[in-house]
């Protein structure tokens, strides 16, 4: 049986490749190698407001999916990457209800902004990481490690509220900005 190892998202950035996207880079959990996904903006921007702690003035889709879980009794307990092919990535969400684990097929991209909010494992097998991943040394993985304003700032989430016409949601992250700013 394949090995399973963990993975934490280590930052945020435009995407290089395609025009419109964005890229995920995971990094294995006390280990070296990093996992780039392209994703979407709405999953890029979803992921890195709740991991930069700004908070919506209304649920977001993630935040939906996993208050409706535990109204319902429950809960996400591990997300895993099964598969790779062509540059897209395949994964299972697991629900625990009861006794019951409930395995489901997930965009790797909503997995994961399921998995930051629930705070559970992202888990995926030895041989699909050693196939795609990237090997950084230590510095390289220290300078690349934590999301921040090289990745999906501030900033750029405020530009793109606004581009959205979504003026509530600008003003609470202007006010983030703002507070960061007298911080310094």
């Amino acid at each position: 049986m394949d090995k399973k190892v963990e993975l934490q998202v280590l930052n945020i950035t435009n995407s290089q490749a395609q025009i419109g996207a964005f890229a995920m880079l995971l990094g294995e959990v006390d280990g070296e190698r990093q996992l780039p996904i392209i994703i979407g903006p709405a999953e890029a921007q979803a992921t890195a407001l709740y991991l930069k702690g700004v908070k919506t003035p209304r649920p977001l889709t993630h935040d939906l999916f996993i208050t409706s879980l535990t109204v319902l009794g429950a809960s996400l307990i591990r997300v895993l990457i099964y598969k790779a092919k062509d540059g897209i990535f395949y994964s299972y969400i697991y629900l625990k209800k009861d006794n019951e684990i409930i395995r489901i097929d997930a965009r790797t991209s909503d997995a994961i902004a399921l998995a930051v909010r629930a705070d559970c494992p992202i888990l995926i097998y030895e041989s699909i990481l050693e196939q795609e991943c990237l090997h950084l040394s230590g510095e390289e993985r220290t300078r690349s490690g934590q999301i921040n304003d090289e990745g999906i700032s501030l900033e750029e989430a405020l530009q793109q509220a606004i581009k959205e016409e979504n003026y509530e949601l600008a003003a609470r992250i202007r006010d983030q900005i703002n507070s960061r700013n007298n911080n310094q």
